[in-house]
């Protein structure tokens, strides 16, 4: 599989097997996605490899004839106009593949990729969820303090005052989607052949399992990305933002501003050293959940300051028991399925909005 380090064009990914099984059945044993997330330098191409293969697919009955003639038009001046933006070779390529495709394929290349345009992550929070094709549910935190919210596949969202998030009541298909107008710190479940993705205005936050943070109100004049474990790709959707820009992929303690006025973004190596975002994280950015023989009360007394929720244990049950573990990098779903499988078989917890009830024996 060392192979693919050596692709450098469009036809080198078309000829591989293993990548049009990964995108035509979401099926990943050649682990594309994550080869694709340690190589953002590769990700034009491999997108571009992808559309082809997913334009010769069927089209979605539900769109009307004078809709696809309409994309067709719309994908093909996109085509034209985005020549001098392309290094030569590769262009050639694909704009003949494209002119193919397009009089071959017509009606199912036009509506796949007029599909990704309405979608692409430069538009408008409202935008967004107006045009997705699948039901989504929408929780706003109207409250001064931080929501809890859990997400079907096990992760969980820690949603701020004056912010929105749309997702689905479950997860199907290749990809996690989900939308954020404010701020919200997600803990996302590992799951590498179902990359997770946060919609928020001009970003677009690609993970597999991680946990980070994302700030994107709709009237401030930047948008940041703060990672504290694991890997994640950031793009901009900016047509006008230079190339070399448009994708950085960012490790724990770094993060990205990306400004709206000038399009362009503005990584940040150690966020230690960045006193404007390291002085406003949160608890749960800076507690360590990292535990060597510590009484499980006082662990669960480290949950509640990170997430500022509350939690209702049999404390007088659970005084002599001890945990060593690593949750650092885990939703609370996880944390407390790890904390209560040390309790006993019969030790079990429930999530109730802010509120969390754990129900447990007792330690020998």
């Amino acid at each position: 599989m060392q192979q693919r380090d050596r692709y450098q064009s469009i036809e080198d990914f078309l000829a591989d097997d293993s990548f049009k099984a990964w995108v035509l059945t979401g099926q990943d044993p050649d682990q594309w996605e994550a080869w694709t997330v340690e190589h953002p330098q590769r990700s034009a191409i491999v997108e571009n490899a992808r559309n082809l293969w997913l334009a010769m697919q069927v089209p979605d009955p539900k769109v009307t004839p004078e809709e696809s003639v309409a994309a067709l038009q719309s994908t093909w001046q996109k085509i034209v106009q985005a020549e001098d933006n392309v290094i030569a070779p590769t262009w050639r390529w694909w704009r003949s593949a494209a002119a193919v495709l397009l009089l071959g394929c017509g009606i199912s290349l036009a509506w796949y990729i007029y599909r990704d345009i309405v979608v692409t992550p430069g538009t408008s929070y409202t935008e967004l969820i107006e045009n997705t094709s699948d039901p989504v549910l929408e929780r706003t935190n109207d409250t001064d303090h931080p929501l809890l919210i859990t997400l079907a596949d096990g992760s969980s969202v820690l949603l701020q005052p004056d912010s929105k998030l749309s997702f689905p009541a479950k997860f199907e298909g290749r990809e996690r989607k989900v939308y954020l107008s404010g701020e919200a710190f997600f803990e996302v479940s590992k799951n590498p052949n179902q990359p997770f993705l946060v919609y928020a205005n001009e970003l677009l936050t690609r993970v597999v399992g991680t946990s980070f943070r994302v700030k994107a109100f709709a009237d401030q004049d930047d948008i940041e990305v703060v990672v504290r474990t694991g890997k994640v790709n950031v793009s901009s959707s900016s047509v006008a933002a230079d190339s070399s820009e448009e994708e950085l992929l960012l490790l724990p303690n770094q993060g990205v501003r990306f400004s709206r006025e000038r399009l362009a973004f503005e990584k940040i190596d150690d966020l230690t050293q960045e006193k404007q975002i390291s002085q406003k994280l949160s608890n749960i950015e800076r507690l360590s959940f990292e535990f060597s023989d510590v009484p499980v009360a006082q662990i669960f007394k480290t949950i509640e300051q990170a997430y500022l929720v509350e939690i209702d244990f049999p404390e007088e049950k659970l005084k002599n028991c001890y945990l060593t573990t690593s949750l650092s990098d885990e939703p609370l779903p996880q944390k407390l399925k790890i904390i209560c499988s040390s309790l006993g078989p019969d030790a079990s917890y429930a999530i109730e909005g802010n509120k969390i009830s754990v129900s447990a024996k007792g330690c020998d």
